[in-house]
């Protein structure tokens, strides 16, 4: 197969952007699609596939190609996606025969080479999930498909599959979650059917953290770090729309894609976007039926959706997620009443991040753990999330 020199060009200088000037693949290659309109689907694909699976595979493509340079590392997916490199593609590495040759060596190669990761975090992998962490970075390197969650506020599932059909895309039901649907790898969902409402873009082990919270039609839920809103409009469908669903957040400009998306999804009088200040816990004492915060963490669950993540994580910044996971189970949880349920989650597959801060929570007293749900990337095909739920107790 051959490239076009333009494509070609324009994926190696977003992959560029992501790995010296830490960028986020995503936001970069939306904004490369934006200012480039007349690229057709699979000009779209070539480039997206590109830069995707060079994030992913950084390390063992530096191996094959022997270079750290993006031009190389990009010549080297090209020829594993079965692409001629051409005459004026220049890079510094070895040649398109040499790199086919040497992906016989890559299983040799330590772990950390081979599943493309930075050595510190391969090692903190190792040190926090022992065996598991194998299975655990196999599952994480694999393509993500597209989960979507059926909004029962607008219609059912099986209306959902027949109006996706009626746009020729194949949608079929995800065991064991009533409200979810995958799609066939490689395809997506066009942006049109994105902002319809009847459906969200929600990764399936991210759909089982809401029924956890086992929210009531009636009662005021509280989402404390809600972002833009994938939960918060999750549980207002639970709650068939009767009741209050706090989303808050110290962003607003998420809070804002909260309330347009609370709007398409016919949710927005069940669900208020609300700002996050210093007086917010006072404000909201004891006001919550149940309480969820899904702490920020080091996403390391979603790393199949974003692999440039591991690039940019540091060590000392998931030390720091650390502090404030512990702050919020510290503070939020005064805005839930004595008899009321928590539930905390995390996308995160470290038990530092999981467990850890539960048994902090836990041993300060006040609170009794009822249940806890990890989801695991080997064993499920999903995104690594973790989520418990605790009664508060009465006397507190």
């Amino acid at each position: 197969m051959k490239m076009h020199r333009i494509l070609a060009e324009a994926a190696s200088t977003i992959a560029k952007s992501v790995f010296r000037e830490h960028k986020v693949l995503d936001h970069e290659l939306a904004a490369a699609f934006e200012e480039n309109p007349k690229w057709g689907k699979r000009d779209r694909s070539f480039i997206a596939e590109t830069v995707f699976e060079v994030a992913r595979w950084r390390r063992a493509l530096s191996f094959l190609v022997d270079s750290e340079e993006t031009t190389a590392l990009c010549a080297a997916q090209w020829v594993r996606m079965g692409y001629e490199i051409p005459d004026w593609w220049t890079y510094n590495g070895k040649s398109a025969e040499e790199i086919k040759a040497r992906e016989a060596e890559l299983a040799a190669q330590p772990r950390a080479v081979r599943e493309s990761i930075p050595d510190w975090l391969d090692a903190l992998g190792a040190a926090e999930l022992g065996s598991a962490w194998d299975a655990e970075l196999a599952a994480l390197n694999q393509r993500a498909p597209v989960f979507l969650r059926v909004n029962t506020l607008r219609a059912t599932r099986p209306e959902v599959i027949a109006w996706l059909e009626s746009f020729h895309i194949t949608a079929t039901e995800v065991p064991g979650l009533p409200d979810a649907l995958v799609l066939a790898p490689g395809k997506s969902l066009p942006k049109s059917l994105r902002l319809d409402g009847r459906v969200e873009i929600q990764d399936a082990g991210s759909q089982m953290i809401a029924p956890l919270v086992d929210p009531q039609p009636g009662e005021r839920i509280i989402d404390a770090c809600s972002g833009a809103g994938g939960k918060s409009l999750h549980l207002a469908a639970l709650m068939k729309g009767e009741g209050r669903v706090f989303g808050m957040d110290i962003d607003p400009k998420k809070l804002g894609e909260l309330e347009r998306r609370a709007k398409r999804a016919s949710a927005h009088k069940c669900v208020k976007a609300k700002e996050i200040t210093k007086a917010t816990t006072t404000d909201f004492a004891g006001v919550a039926d149940r309480l969820l915060i899904d702490a920020p963490c080091s996403g390391l669950g979603t790393l199949k959706r974003q692999p440039d993540l591991k690039w940019r994580l540091k060590p000392a910044a998931i030390d720091r997620l650390r502090g404030i996971q512990a702050e919020l189970l510290d503070q939020y949880t005064a805005m839930l009443k004595p008899g009321g349920r928590l539930v905390y989650a995390t996308c995160s597959i470290l038990p530092s991040e999981n467990r850890a801060a539960i048994d902090k929570l836990l041993e300060k007293g006040g609170f009794t753990l009822i249940s806890e749900n990890p989801v695991s990337p080997a064993a499920t095909g999903f995104d690594g999330f973790y989520a418990a739920a605790l009664l508060k107790q009465e006397s507190c």
